[in-house]
């Protein structure tokens, strides 16, 4: 009996290590909404709010799922630059005001580039999404992101 129990123990264990590693991997998510002329489309993100979160990014992970992002915050609104060292999937880049207005979109910037994205002007936010998926949201300037950390206008 004693083995049995120590299995099971042991798929248990295994079962809330994978759980573990798993929400650590993907952080926590939130729900966030992108305002485009072809409707309002949910998109579940992480948040990177430190310096330590915005420098990992979407680092070193081999997929994202699709209807998810990472939402970046910048302290200040001002001038940011982003790029994909150890970056392994395409993204599209959404640079944001402090109201959530998209003020510029970078489509499908290439994974491992050590190309500097910058952001064209002073913004508050990034939401990187999958490549291709704001065109798929028909996302253009002037559209907008809600979302709980961007103050309602």
């Amino acid at each position: 009996m004693a083995p049995k129990k120590l299995v099971g123990g042991a798929a248990v264990l295994l079962a809330s290590l994978m759980a573990a590693y798993f929400a650590f991997a993907a952080g926590d998510l939130s729900p966030a909404t992108l305002v485009t002329d072809s409707g309002r489309h949910e998109i579940m993100v992480e948040l990177a709010r430190t310096p330590e979160a915005r420098q990992v990014g979407l680092m070193n992970r081999e997929s994202m799922p699709e209807g998810q992002g990472m939402l970046f915050e910048f302290d200040e609104t001002r001038p940011v630059s982003m790029w994909m060292k150890n970056t392994l999937i395409p993204l599209d880049m959404l640079f944001l005001d402090e109201g959530g207005t998209v003020r510029r979109i970078h489509t499908n910037a290439q994974p491992l580039s050590l190309d500097i994205i910058p952001s064209g002007e002073p913004v508050r936010y990034v939401l990187e999404l999958n490549g291709g998926a704001s065109a798929r949201y028909g996302a253009s300037v002037g559209d907008t992101l809600e979302h709980d950390i961007i103050p309602a206008e």
